[in-house]
């Protein structure tokens, strides 16, 4: 098995779908967003806001470039949840592939506002109409996320089982 790369946009599952995949399949997962704060010993709000988002895309892109060199050396393959934006850059589409299998976990925005209004840890959200900043950069994002996929799982409406039973019928 190759490692299984999550990616969409916030709120579409990739957290949550990683962490009982990782289980499912018995290997471990790791999520992009806890690694950098972790490395930088900060969330990722208060990265946004001391630096902004350019540092925080540069520091995605630095996260990936470690996990491919640590690839080697691993024992055993991983689920790796991305932050929304980074199959953004195209530097990271390319870091994407060479990771391993691209899952993008598709979501209308309807279903990402009700999963994600009453997150205030999202720095992007913090606006005026977030409904409307939903929309407009789901639809800047939606090629990016097209392009660096292998397998695109549309998640509207179903169960965490019934998406997992999907990716793992996808990698066979």
């Amino acid at each position: 098995m190759k490692n299984l790369i999550l990616t969409g946009f916030m709120g579409s599952g990739k957290s949550t779908v990683g962490f009982r995949l990782s289980y499912r399949l018995r290997c471990p997962m790791e999520d992009t967003d806890r690694l950098i704060e972790k490395e930088e010993g900060r969330t990722i709000s208060e990265i946004f806001e001391t630096d902004g988002e350019a540092y925080f895309r540069k520091l995605e892109t630095e996260c990936m470039k470690k996990l491919i060199r640590e690839m080697g050396s691993a024992k055993q393959k991983k689920i790796i949840s991305v932050g929304g934006g980074l199959p953004v850059r195209e530097e990271n589409q390319a870091l994407l592939k060479q990771l391993g299998t691209v899952i993008y976990l598709r979501a209308n925005a309807e279903t990402i506002y009700e999963r994600v209004k009453h997150d205030t840890a999202r720095p992007l959200l913090q606006c005026d109409d977030p409904q409307e900043k939903i929309r407009r950069l789901m639809k800047e994002r939606a090629p990016f996320y097209e392009k660096a996929a292998d397998v695109v799982i549309d998640v509207d409406g179903k169960r965490f089982e019934e998406i997992m039973d999907e990716i793992e019928e996808a990698i066979q």
